[in-house]
């Protein structure tokens, strides 16, 4: 990997994971929600659209795993987005690069609510996206294929971007049948390659703060450190805006328990691996190390 990360007792604690909880309960909106909890009930969220930018600047402080509770399962979403980028479609697809927690949403009752097959992800998911775009002319579009093309051919544009949406399998009214177990949240990237560096800004629709955003952290950490090999780049800022972040209501008890807890310097992510194509890493290519966080928080309610 070009350049070196700082050494970890030279790295300064990061608190913009709890200020974005704290500016949640101080300027979010109480809102009903579609998505339910673990027994069937519904939750309300409360939601703060246009969510302070957070930056973090990989090399110098650390990769952004969050350290107020230990994320024990970090390689899992990092092995979601790999499969993701190699078009993985089902769950079972999923599985096959360690990421088995979509189970839940993959479910008979979903899917069939969809017109899928039990353990589609649908058309309108996310490696559909990433990998077999559709377009007018027929053939489907990869879009990480093309975007490292254009990177590597024309480094000075502004218009590397890749997105995840679908609108024909994501919109659903009267006369529209949504085609997609659960529309993408994230995946809307904009790469920038500035002074040899390689810096990637994620545009989020919806996240779930204590839930989605440890994982999404790790996996577009991970995805950074990644293309930046694969281009032979330096890795610079990973920059998260969100449109939507929001907090579960039966979610408040373990929210406090967070706040209450100091933040500690991020840990180092480095591959061990390296690749010339995006599409042959896995999670065993990754490893994580300089890791103090605090201890697990079990129990915190998914939303389904």
């Amino acid at each position: 990997m070009k350049g070196t990360y700082r050494p970890y007792s030279e790295r300064t604690p990061d608190d913009q994971y709890k200020n974005l909880i704290r500016a949640i309960l101080k300027d979010g909106i109480k809102s009903p929600s579609p998505m339910v909890d673990e027994n069937g009930q519904e939750v309300n969220t409360i939601d703060l659209l246009g969510a302070p930018v957070m930056r973090f600047d990989i090399l110098k402080n650390g990769v952004p795993i969050i350290t107020e509770r230990e994320i024990k399962f970090w390689r899992t979403p990092i092995g979601e987005m790999l499969a993701f980028i190699n078009g993985a479609k089902t769950q079972e697809e999923l599985e096959q690069f360690g990421c088995k927690w979509w189970k839940m949403w993959c479910t008979e009752k979903k899917c069939a609510k969809r017109g899928l097959e039990t353990g589609d992800l649908g058309p309108g998911s996310y490696g559909a996206a990433f990998h077999d775009f559709p377009t007018t002319e027929g053939k489907s579009f990869n879009q990480f294929v093309e975007i490292i093309l254009q990177m590597q051919e024309r480094p000075e544009l502004k218009t590397h971007f890749i997105s995840p949406w679908i609108p024909q399998y994501a919109i659903r009214n009267k006369n529209h049948q949504q085609k997609v177990v659960v529309c993408p949240c994230h995946g809307w990237m904009h790469f920038r390659i500035l002074n040899g560096k390689l810096h990637l800004v994620l545009f989020q629709r919806s996240c779930d703060i204590l839930i989605g955003c440890p994982s999404n952290w790790a996996q577009y950490s991970a995805l950074l450190l990644a293309m930046s090999e694969v281009l032979d780049l330096e890795p610079g800022e990973f920059i998260h805006m969100i449109s939507d972040a929001h907090i579960y209501e039966n979610q408040l008890p373990w929210v406090e328990e967070i706040l209450a807890r100091d933040s500690k310097p991020f840990p180092t992510l480095k591959i061990n691996n390296s690749h010339d194509s995006i599409f042959d890493y896995r999670i065993e290519d990754f490893e994580l190390t300089d890791y103090e966080p605090h201890p697990g928080i079990k129990g915190i309610p998914v939303a389904i």
